[in-house]
């Protein structure tokens, strides 16, 4: 993660520059690590990020609307109390660490005036948001650090705020350039520049590390004996003070391919340059969000749906174990037929059976040749017990393999269905995509209805909407509740339907207007379309069929998103997340 010294930095000067003086409005904590405060200034109203998340801690501007929680979290009302109306009067960095103090003027219940601050302190999985008084005691935080937890720095209600341990590296504000060029007279010629320069200053991420050392040598490793020190020593001053004095507003790097952003920084990152795409943004709010925004959303869905893919992986092992011992009894089964045999045999030649004899040899009339076929016997039954314990044998395989066929064709379709349903929690893209799921797999008795459900009434989700490059509409369900919807109550009998051939997906739409028809180009889109929002979405050569609405058919009593299909065709496709993205209309 680039959050270092320099982005805290300038983010802090970006919030100067727009809360200062301005008024605490709203509170809100829609995560148990993150809070969203809305500030209002004489420039308008705005709203600010605090998140203190493992894997994506950050303060910055935000204009996304995250859902909140109907009952606030106790942190929340605790700070709502204190700091609800109070004025901002100071943002400041602690020296060149990545955390950032804001002192906030507010009244106490007796009316009294008095100054209280809010900190941030961004430190990977170490990272909290504290709240505390003008003589620094603590009146709580977001994450509580008892000796359990460090024995170094315990953050608990009652107990003094004391910053993170130093590091004892140097300040880049107070950078030196003979101590630095000393620095590097003392380092081995075989180490890195950009390993130095992270060893050396406070707040230095490896990636404003090997940014530096490009500039001056045109690559991201070069190592000590590589360059003129002083030289290099002057490069990186100069640097540091260009890039304090004048931040760039914000860079997101952009793979070339899927568009994903891969960096982000305060300074222009040209070691990209012919990697992926630059992208300059308007502030560095605004790049710090383009960057965490998809990333943070996907590992709080994975995080959230960890329980539910569990379930379901559980039945899916369930479904595989089933149709594996039925397969087996299947197998078995076909041999079911030497037993009438036998039972024929004993039954033909009962007069020749010797009383307590455990083996008998007779003439076998079914083979071809007449041969002869030993028959193994039980000494303690009778001849015609030993032929009537075949004749059981014979019907038990029978009844056996009638038994199996049928619960293995149940066992098949079940787990294509939880397949279908693995497939809809990996592709979730919201918390509400994730409840729907639940509620459906409690619908089916795979857990409990109080499982499912949700404190608050919430939206029902909509279909995803598309409109090909011919203006046709394209609809997408997001789950098998929402595919029967789209294709059984949705769709018009002439509107065509696509889905990956054999392979769990959504059920795609496109709207004919009545006519039944469409382009080639818009079909070719619908496919790629149907294929991406499908298992297959990494795969080459992707089959989906199509055929019209009118003949699909949905079996009585079958499984949500089931149905059954015949007249159709298929075209064969790669998944494209750009073409997906540019035709994809947003909500």
């Amino acid at each position: 993660m680039a959050f270092d010294g320099f982005v805290t930095h300038s983010i802090t000067a970006e919030l100067k520059s727009k809360l200062l003086e301005g008024k605490i409005d709203k509170i809100h904590q829609p995560e148990k690590d993150e809070l969203t405060v809305s500030v209002r200034t004489r420039d308008g109203l705005f709203r600010i990020v605090l998140s203190a998340a493992t894997s994506n801690p950050r303060l910055h501007l935000t204009e996304i609307n995250r859902e909140n929680p109907i009952t606030a979290p106790l942190f929340c009302m605790i700070l709502r109390k204190h700091l609800t109306s109070g004025k901002i009067k100071n943002i400041s960095q602690a020296g060149f660490d990545r955390v950032i103090r804001f002192d906030i003027e507010c009244y106490t219940e007796m009316g009294d005036l008095t100054e209280k601050s809010l900190i941030i302190e961004i430190m990977g999985r170490h990272s909290n948001i504290i709240l505390i008084q003008n003589d620094n005691k603590i009146i709580d935080s977001i994450k509580h650090i008892d000796f359990t937890t460090s024995a170094v720095r315990q953050v608990l209600p009652g107990l003094f705020y004391e910053l993170p341990p130093s590091q004892d590296k140097s300040n880049p504000q107070q950078l030196n350039e003979n101590l630095l060029y000393d620095k590097l007279t003392d380092a081995p010629g075989d180490m890195l520049l950009d390993k130095l320069l992270l060893l050396e200053f406070t707040g230095m991420s490896p990636l404003m590390a090997r940014e530096i050392v490009f500039r001056h040598t045109g690559s991201t490793k070069s190592f000590v004996s590589d360059v003129d020190l002083s030289e290099f020593a002057n490069h990186t001053a100069a640097f540091i003070k260009s890039a304090l004095a004048n931040p760039c507003g914000g860079c997101v790097v952009l793979d070339s391919a899927t568009d994903k952003p891969v960096a982000f920084s305060s300074v222009e990152l040209l070691q990209y340059q012919g990697l992926g795409k630059i992208k300059m943004c308007k502030s560095l709010s605004q790049a710090v969000e383009t960057f965490f925004a998809v990333r943070d959303m996907h590992d709080r869905l994975t995080q959230k749906s960890a329980g539910t893919i569990k379930i379901i992986n559980n039945n899916i092992e369930r479904c595989e174990k089933k149709i594996n011992l039925h397969t087996e009894n299947i197998k078995n089964a076909k041999n079911r037929d030497k037993y009438k045999i036998y039972g024929d045999l004993l039954t033909a030649n009962l007069y020749q059976l010797q009383p307590n004899a455990d083996k008998v040899v007779v003439q076998n009339y079914y083979s071809a040749d007449l041969s002869d076929i030993e028959i193994p016997l039980k000494p303690e039954l009778s001849p015609s017990k030993n032929a009537q314990r075949y004749y059981k044998l014979y019907n038990k395989a029978k009844a056996t393999e009638d038994h199996s066929k049928k619960q293995l064709d149940e066992a098949i379709m079940e787990k294509a269905y939880l397949e279908s349903v693995l497939d809809s929690v990996c592709r979730a893209s919201s918390y509400n995509d994730i409840s729907e799921i639940r509620e459906e797999l409690a619908e089916q008795g795979y857990i409990s209805a109080a499982a499912s459900k949700k404190k608050k009434s919430r939206k029902k989700s909509e279909p995803l909407k598309f409109i090909s490059s011919d203006g046709y509409t394209i609809l997408v369900g997001r789950n098998n509740k929402q595919n029967d919807e789209l294709t059984i109550k949705t769709a018009y009998s002439t509107d065509m339907w696509l889905h990956t051939k054999n392979i769990p997906g959504s059920h795609t739409l496109i709207r004919t207007g009545g006519t039944g028809e469409i382009p080639d180009q818009t079909l070719i889109e619908a496919a790629t379309i149907a294929a991406y929002y499908s298992k297959a979405q990494k795969a080459t050569g992707v089959g989906v069929d199509y055929t019209l609405v009118k003949n699909i058919r949905k079996p009585n009593g079958s499984k949500p998103g089931f149905v059954i299909y015949e007249t159709n065709y298929t075209v064969y496709v790669t998944p494209d997340e750009k073409l997906v993205e540019n035709l994809r209309v947003t909500e």
